[in-house]
C-alpha cells in the first residue's frame, strides 16, 4: 500500500458546494458547439436538391467506410479525423485550434509495438 500526500491544489480543502457546470449560457453557445453539424446537414441537403438522394447516400457510406476501415497507432494520433475523413467532409483546407492542441500532450502514450503486440494479440 502506497502513502500518498494530499494534493490541495488539484483536490481543494474539502467538498466544493458550487455546481461544477455554469447554470446560465449564451445562447450562442449552443449554435456554435453544433456548428459542424449544421453545416454538414446544409450541405448533404444542396447535394440532395442538386443530383438527389443517391449523392447523399454516397458520401455517408464512404464517410462511414473510412472511419471504420482507418487504424492509426496513438503515436499518430490516432483519435484525429484521417485525411480521408477530412476531404470527404470538406475541411481538408482549413486548419483549426484544435487540428494542433489535441490537448493529450501529456498523455501516457503506448509505443508503437506494444500497440501492435495489443492489436494483434501477439501477448
Amino acid at each position: 500500500m502506497s502513502m500518498r500526500i494530499h494534493d490541495t491544489l488539484r483536490a481543494g480543502l474539502g467538498p466544493n458546494s458550487a455546481p461544477q457546470q455554469p447554470l446560465s449560457t449564451h445562447p450562442l453557445e449552443s449554435r456554435l458547439r453544433n456548428w459542424e453539424a449544421t453545416q454538414h446537414e446544409l450541405r448533404m441537403a444542396s447535394l440532395r436538391r442538386t443530383f438527389g438522394i443517391a449523392e447523399p447516400v454516397r458520401r455517408a457510406m464512404e464517410l462511414k467506410m473510412v472511419r471504420q476501415g482507418d487504424w492509426r497507432p496513438a503515436e499518430l494520433r490516432s483519435g484525429l479525423p484521417s485525411v480521408h475523413e477530412d476531404i470527404l467532409r470538406g475541411t481538408d483546407d482549413s486548419l483549426s485550434w484544435e487540428d494542433v492542441f489535441t490537448g493529450d500532450e501529456t498523455a501516457n502514450v503506448a509505443s508503437f509495438h506494444q500497440e501492435m503486440e495489443k492489436k494483434l494479440q501477439i501477448n
